[in-house]
């Protein structure tokens, strides 16, 4: 059975209570080592991609596509 100050702790961080309800296995990790919620949180940022790294490629990507957005307009532009 999980601790109660971990209960709480999961239950404040909405993200935290979905990752555990889509990864049970986090469960019985955090009933045996209650704290190693820095492991739990690094998982759950990996798994919704809310790490920097994952946060730089998705501005990356919105770089990417705006820029090819505008040569687009610039280009149909240049037809007209």
């Amino acid at each position: 059975m999980m601790r109660k100050d971990i209960q709480e702790y999961i239950e404040a961080n909405p993200d935290l209570k979905r990752f555990m309800r889509e990864q049970p296995q986090w469960y019985r990790k955090m009933a045996r080592n209650p704290h190693d919620t820095e492991s739990l949180n690094m998982a759950m940022m990996n798994h919704y991609q809310k790490t920097i790294p994952h946060k730089v490629a998705q501005f990356s990507n919105s770089i990417q596509m705006a820029s090819m957005m505008l040569g687009m307009f610039q280009s149909m532009k240049q037809q007209d």
